[in-house]
């Protein structure tokens, strides 16, 4: 998964429907908070193990749902001048450093 095409696209399309005007950061942490209550809700009274085995219309619709979260934030590393990838290998190696045994 290239991040940088990816948010190339995006822009395409957030530029050709004049969206750039709404893309705040707090506006896109916004979104992407609204999108990850849609994917709470597709597990809201599940058990834990109907959780892990999710029917196949649901799972779909989690993937769009993480499609969606994933969009969000990649649109607001691109206004915050963050690099995904970066960050992310940060917080990974933190993770390890502060969690791995």
């Amino acid at each position: 998964m290239n991040l940088e095409h990816l948010t190339e696209r995006l822009h395409r399309i957030r530029d050709t429907n004049d969206w750039k005007q709404f893309h705040s950061p707090k506006n896109l942490a916004m979104a992407a908070s609204v999108e990850m209550a849609e994917l709470v809700e597709i597990f809201q009274w599940l058990s834990e193990d109907q959780s892990r085995q999710l029917p196949a219309d649901k799972l779909a619709h989690a993937g769009q749902e993480v499609g969606d979260i994933v969009l969000y934030l990649l649109l607001l590393c691109s206004e915050l001048g963050l690099d995904m990838a970066q960050v992310v290998q940060a917080k990974l190696a933190d993770s390890e450093r502060r969690f791995a045994k």
